[in-house]
Order: C-alpha cells, then structure tokens, then sequence
C-alpha cells in the first residue's frame, strides 16, 4: 500500500468536498439573482451547511487514529504493561502510532530497571536498620532491662514494685523492636523459605491486630528465587498492613497455592473495599515490586468488581515458575 502523508490525506478530503459542491453548482438547476432572492439565499446556506457537515465527518475519519493517541497518552499507566494501540495502514499517522509504541516499551523498560534499582536500595536500607536496631537499640535495651532486675532484686517496697514496673515497660518495648526488626529483614525468609515466612507474618499480623487469619497453603509449592519469595512476602505484609489500617476488616485470609502458569497469592479481608478509592503509595509500590519479577497484580472485590462490593482481594499470580540457584 502506497503511504499518504497526513498533509496530503487532509488536503484530499477537502478536495471531495469542495469538488462535490462545485458539480452540485455546475450541474444543478439552480440560478443566483441580484440581488440574491431568499429561495436561492435558504439554499446556499443549506449547502454549505452540507458541506460543513461532510468535512467534519471526512476529518474525524481521518484523524481517529491521532484521537486515539491523545486518549491513550492521558490514560497510559507505566504500572501496568502492555497498553499499545493497534497500527493500521501506512502513512504519517501509522509512524506515529508506531513511534508511540516503541516509547512505550522503552519507558517500561527503563521504569523497570529504576525500579529495581530504587528497591534493592530500600531493601539494603531496612537491612541496615535492622541491624542496627538489633545491635545498637536490642542490646542496650537488654542491657538497661538487667540491670533494672539487679536493682529490683536489691530494692525494698514500694520502689521494687517502680522498678519491676518500669522492667516490664522495657520488656515490651524490647519485643516491639525485634518485632521490628522482622518486619525490616524477614531472616525466617532466608532461613525456613517462603511458606514458613509468610506463616509467621500472619501469625504475628493476627496476634497484633487481633484480625481473624486463615491460611491456605498448597503443600506442593515449586521452589522459587530469593527475589520472587521476597517480592511475594513483600506484598503480602503491605496486603495485611492494609486490611489492618484501612479496610475495617475483622477477618483475613491468605493463599499460596501453584497452578499451571506458576504461583498464585490471594489476600483477601470482609472489610470495606476498595471501592473507587485512588491508589496510594502502597498499592503503587506492590505494583511496582510486581513488575520487577513479570508478575501480574490484580486488586477486585471477593465478590464481583462493584463499586459497592465489600471486602478487597489483592491477588499476584508469578507467570512463570523460577527455580532456586
């Protein structure tokens, strides 16, 4: 097919038009007096209102293809791949819907790798806090709760019950900082695997919210690299997190199971739902954890896609099974 320039497409489709209404004129019987009659002046006017009329439609049907870049570039969301517009014909309009394209991918491509660079710094960040919670604050808080026994110990009524008072405060605050600590750097995730990590995070999650958890975990899960099991327990915490802080639920239940494509994790509360509530920082940031191992995350109701549905399942399903090293 020979390629039209856009200059000469548009160029051509007023030619029709003006050339329609030159024949109608030529070959019609229709005269023009002077001065002009009010017949002849309601028949002029019909006329180029037809005209003006058929070159609209004729513009619109030339230039779609450019409305629907304009449309796709005020929705396109680099959080969700794949969103490309489809290349018909040849021409000026064809290259730019292919330039476009071709930006798109560049840009995922590049909000991958920034991506990923922007959260291995922020994992390397909670595992240097951690570590120095654990070393710096857990250990002087240790060292603080002995000596505050030795003292109680040693004490005479009423400041031995002061001190075993204030020992107590210390012994919970120390909890609260290991507690911390796993969440920063989850060491079970390195140690036990995935399906024990995230066993303990929701055993933990439901121990401190008072949230009903129900776990169900497919025996037969494949092994996974440390990157994958990281990004699934990742979205998992972010997932509980948020059905604790802002859904109102009273129970939760999390699922690992493997099917055909790979590995599945569904996370789903009786809360409020989501509704048509704008993304935050976390949903982004689970989307964008998501996208750095090709996985897929979906956010719906357990009960349908309404608006006005209760409860919020967030669900990433890993495509493709990737084996330990």
């Amino acid at each position: 097919m020979t390629s039209v320039s856009l200059y000469w497409r548009i160029f051509g489709l007023n030619a029709v038009v003006l050339g329609s209404a030159t024949a109608l004129l030529l070959w019609a019987p229709v005269t023009v007096s002077v001065p002009v009659l009010l017949t002849e002046a309601v028949i002029l006017v019909g006329g180029l209102a037809v005209m003006l009329v058929a070159n609209a439609a004729l513009l619109r049907i030339g230039l779609a293809p450019l409305d629907r870049v304009t449309r796709l570039m005020t929705t396109v969301d680099l959080l969700r791949p794949g969103q490309r517009l489809p290349v018909r014909g040849g021409g000026e309009v064809a290259e730019l819907v292919s330039a476009f394209n071709s930006m798109l991918e560049r840009l995922e491509r590049e909000r991958v790798a920034s991506s990923a660079r922007a959260i291995l710094a922020q994992e390397g960040e909670r595992r240097r806090i951690a570590q120095e919670l654990h070393d710096e604050v857990g250990q002087s808080m240790t060292a603080v709760l002995l000596a505050l026994k030795r003292a109680s110990d040693e004490a005479s009524e009423p400041l031995r019950g002061e001190l075993q008072q204030a020992q107590e405060i210390t012994r919970e605050s120390l909890d609260e900082v290991r507690r911390l600590v796993r969440r920063l750097r989850p060491g079970v995730l390195d140690d036990l695997g995935l399906v024990s990590a995230v066993t303990s995070l929701a055993t933990e999650f439901a121990t401190h919210t008072g949230l009903r958890v129900v776990r169900r975990f497919d025996p037969d899960l494949p092994g996974l690299d440390h990157e994958t099991e990281l990004v699934i327990y990742r979205v998992a915490q972010e997932s509980l997190t948020n059905a604790a802080r802002h859904a109102e639920a009273r129970s939760v239940e999390v699922s690992l199971r493997a099917v055909d494509s790979g590995v599945v994790l569904e996370v789903s509360d009786d809360g409020r739902g989501i509704g048509a509530a704008h993304e935050g920082a976390g949903l982004r940031g689970m989307r964008e954890r998501a996208l750095l191992i090709g996985a897929m995350l979906d956010l719906s109701s357990p009960d349908g896609n309404s608006a006005t549905a209760r409860g919020t399942r967030v669900r990433l399903t890993v495509p493709a099974v990737r084996k330990q090293s």
